[in-house]
């Protein structure tokens, strides 16, 4: 499945062909609310001390597209989110202390629990979007064959994955404040839902800890 998404993104590359405009991408784009959670560091995962984990439902129609994860693609790279990947989501709790993250379901289903053993499980679908501020623990609990993904990362942070050790704890929960806040949201852009409630959010934080 994976090979073949990435031999697609590479034929797509060369030749155009199934690479939807920034146009047609952005025309497939609902409004949607922003639904919350915030997760505690359980002493293996930190997760985020100020921001909260944000998911869209069906935030992008991807009827009728000729390649669903070349629209998230699109979509996320207009907004300044790079380094996108296809693939799935990792069986395996992980986390990102120097990046944020975001997922945009292309196909199929997955139960998906964030924050660690002690968090959420969120069932995802295809058009749904998950943002993972620095240090969210995710790990897939189970995923339809057809399941693909599109990862894509703002564009001031830097790539590392954890695992859980306590060491990498210790180092992250140093590093994780200091991850800055993207530019754009990377579905609704300068003013979308995401930066509106991360600002508040990390200007309230700063305040309770002075």
């Amino acid at each position: 499945m994976y090979a073949r998404e990435a031999l697609k993104r590479t034929f797509e590359r060369l030749t155009g062909v199934a690479r939807p405009s920034r146009r047609d991408a952005a025309s497939r784009v609902t409004p949607r609310k922003a639904w919350l959670s915030r997760f505690k560091d359980d002493g293996a995962v930190p997760n985020n001390p100020a921001l909260p984990f944000v998911r869209y439902r069906g935030a992008v129609d991807l009827a009728d597209a000729a390649d669903p994860a070349a629209v998230f693609e699109q979509l996320f790279a207009a907004n300044g989110w790079g380094g996108s990947w296809r693939n799935g989501i990792y069986d395996y709790v992980h986390y990102h202390p120097r990046t944020h993250e975001v997922l945009g379901v292309a196909s199929g289903e997955a139960r998906v629990r964030f924050g660690g053993a002690k968090g959420r499980v969120v069932r995802l679908k295809a058009g749904d979007v998950a943002i993972l501020p620095a240090g969210t623990g995710h790990e897939a609990l189970s995923a339809t064959r057809d399941l693909v993904v599109v990862g894509a990362y703002p564009p001031d942070g830097q790539y590392e994955e954890y695992e859980g050790s306590t060491k990498e704890h210790d180092r992250a929960v140093d590093m994780i404040p200091k991850v800055p806040l993207p530019r754009k949201d990377p579905i609704y852009g300068a003013d979308g839902p995401l930066l509106k409630t991360w600002r508040k959010t990390r200007r309230r934080s700063a305040r309770a800890s002075k």
